[in-house]
């Protein structure tokens, strides 16, 4: 079940931001989506892990994780912030470049995204934000399946998303853009 638009008009940025606090949306072209309600304890409990190892191992390093809400501004190179009209909010992501992250969020796309399937937002995450993260130049996209205990990644070659490689949450697998990165999926709760 997809969540609820807000309404059909083309909204921006400038918008998003005077919109109240209550209810949480994310804007992909124009569009204002409503996210769910609070999500599960398991799929907290899966971004809380997978945040505290990423930010652990780059500890020191240039690269920096963030976890939602956290506004990601995707646009035209050439856009102001009032005429952006994408703003998601993953739920982790890693960004490389200093000069993209700013007080409000991230304005550019990120190096690395994951995004904890739910019943609520699968479909989008799995088809809009995955054409989305693929046009934006998202160089790493992980899509985790908490039922099935399986992840599935996608990284951008020639910008495009590649065949996406399909494999369970057991052992380690590590980050392909963030080399020193590894996740042990044995830390993670069943």
């Amino acid at each position: 079940m997809g969540l609820p638009q807000r309404k059909t008009e083309h909204y921006t940025y400038a918008d998003y931001q005077t919109w109240p606090d209550d209810t949480r949306y994310e804007l992909i072209d124009g569009v204002a989506y409503a996210m769910a309600p609070a999500p599960t304890r398991t799929h907290q409990s899966l971004v809380l892990e997978l945040a505290r190892q990423i930010a652990t191992a780059l500890k020191g390093k240039p690269c920096q994780a963030f976890v939602a809400p956290f506004d990601v501004r995707l646009f035209a190179a050439d856009a102001a912030d009032e005429q952006v009209d994408t703003v998601v909010q993953p739920d982790v992501l890693v960004v490389c470049d200093p000069d993209k992250v700013d007080e409000r969020g991230v304005r550019g796309a990120p190096d690395w995204v994951a995004e904890v399937l739910s019943p609520g937002s699968a479909a989008r995450d799995q088809i809009v934000k995955l054409a989305l993260y693929e046009r934006a130049g998202v160089r790493e996209y992980w899509l985790l399946h908490p039922t099935d205990r399986l992840v599935t990644v996608y990284r951008l070659e020639a910008g495009r998303y590649g065949r996406p490689e399909i494999s369970e949450m057991k052992d380690s697998l590590g980050i392909g853009v963030l080399p020193d990165v590894t996740v042990d999926w044995t830390a993670f709760p069943n």
